[in-house]
């Protein structure tokens, strides 16, 4: 009882007594969320068999979580600011374990995708809330080794998920790749209850439903288009409807926002410099990671017939290494500054990714995406510490929703680009269409990163 007192009552602007260990365990309950978006990649053929499902619904239990996951953030953002981080933080976690509960437990697709959208409405609520706690508890270096840290739970937590994905199938059964979220989504629970401040409201007002609902819908449209354009190309007649609905009510929810009483957001954030350019480079890293994970993951099942264990096995170095880059540009951003470190990490990703492209083989392909992996894990760091850098404590749950939104739009389109791109060789053609795939997210990276130079604010110093 006493150390709930004392972790409620600290006085603000003093260092929260229990801010690691609070990060430790967001951070885990964030890895958790990621995890889910790959480590059920592995399991769908066992689902399938076991469930009697279509490929349509295959398809929707990965995209209905990614959908709902990015379409809600916002809404997630500015309950955060409204209602306070550590309510919304705790309702999320626990709306998220007991959908897991009841995804382990389906018997059929209506209750397993039902379960998968309600995952995605849990993460929407926890995912900004969390980020927000930590932007609030953390302050100049130790943010950015904090966010580091952050970073390297959420960067590592893909490659993480097909390791853990072919374990747990070939192992215990598809079935735990839901039933592991619930004991540790009830201890993080537990002890979060016990040990998270409750961080005075950041803003007043009520929730605008309306500009929600328009945003959602909007955001929703566009990564579904996103997602539709992997299967059946851009240039398909949904796919550019969906694109043009999303544009559309996106003004529409601009409109809105300038004449609503209580709007859901301030649209001056999304001109601010540091906010543009911290949304630029979280949504090409986590397009170019997902590139990796989807490449390399069919090359080493398809060209080299590596089982699914042995994928996932093999992805471990890029976990550790993600990781690892995350902690240590955390510790150095702020000798360096997030242009010089966005700049050069593009430019290591890059050279990562030529590496399958001159040498064939497993050893070459982990190898390269090992190096790039060093990159995006930096990036994930100089992205979130950019973007966060010049909001006050009313914005932070508001602007943590867009950045978390645009991690969605990345890895939606990243998956869209290099299943078109290395069409042919998914389609078991050789290795041309994975070379093709690969010089794409060299381009990518290398413009990004001359990109990143004129946009990526300098240091305050250097300025």
């Amino acid at each position: 009882m006493s150390e709930t007192k004392s972790a409620d009552a600290y006085a603000p602007g003093t260092p929260h007594p229990m801010r690691w260990l609070a990060l430790g365990l967001l951070g885990l309950a964030q890895l958790m969320l990621i995890l889910d978006l790959t480590v059920v990649a592995i399991a769908l053929p066992h689902m399938e068999a076991d469930l009697d499902l279509g490929r349509a619904a295959l398809t929707w239990v990965v995209s209905g979580y990614a959908l709902t996951f990015g379409s809600l953030m916002l809404l997630g953002g500015r309950a955060t600011d409204l209602f306070g981080a550590k309510g919304v933080a705790l309702a999320g976690l626990t709306v998220f374990t007991l959908a897991s509960l009841t995804a382990g437990f389906a018997t059929g697709a209506p209750m397993l995708l039902t379960s998968r959208v309600a995952q995605g409405v849990g993460a929407a609520l926890l995912s900004p809330a969390a980020l927000s706690v930590v932007v609030r508890l953390f302050d100049g270096d130790e943010r950015n080794k904090a966010l580091g840290i952050w970073s390297a739970l959420g960067g590592g937590g893909a490659a993480l998920g097909v390791l853990l994905g072919g374990v747990i199938t070939a192992g215990p059964g598809w079935t735990w790749v839901f039933f592991i979220n619930v004991p540790v989504g009830l201890v993080i629970l537990v002890a979060l209850v016990r040990i998270l401040p409750s961080l005075p409201k950041a803003a007043t007002g009520s929730l605008d439903l309306p500009g929600a609902a328009l945003v959602a819908a909007a955001t929703g449209a566009l990564i579904y288009a996103l997602i539709r354009a992997g299967d059946h190309g851009w240039l398909n007649g949904v796919t550019l409807a969906l694109i043009v609905v999303s544009a559309v009510v996106y003004t529409a929810f601009a409109a809105w926002q300038r004449k609503a009483a209580a709007p859901l957001m301030d649209l001056s954030l999304i001109g601010r410099r540091p906010v543009v350019a911290g949304t630029f480079v979280i949504a090409v890293t986590t397009a170019l990671m997902v590139a990796v994970f989807f490449i390399g993951s069919f090359y080493l099942q398809n060209q080299e017939n590596h089982g699914a264990l042995v994928t996932g096995l093999l992805f471990l170095p890029v976990a550790l290494v993600t990781m690892v880059s995350a902690t240590a540009a955390g510790q150095v951003i702020g000798k360096l500054g997030a242009r010089t470190l966005t700049s050069v990490s593009m430019l290591v990703a890059g050279a990562g990714f030529l590496v399958p492209v001159f040498w064939s083989g497993t050893v070459a392909m982990v190898a390269g995406v090992s190096v790039s992996s060093a990159g995006l894990g930096a990036l994930f760091v100089a992205a979130s510490a950019t973007a966060l850098s010049s909001v006050a404590p009313h914005e932070a749950g508001v602007t943590s929703g867009i950045v978390s939104t645009f991690h969605e739009f990345g890895a939606a389109a990243g998956a869209a680009a290099v299943s078109s791109a290395a069409a042919s060789s998914i389609a078991g053609g050789g290795t041309a269409g994975f070379d093709h795939a690969f010089l794409v997210a060299v381009g990518v990276a290398v413009v990004s990163a001359l990109v990143s130079l004129r946009l990526v604010p300098a240091p305050a110093r250097e300025a």
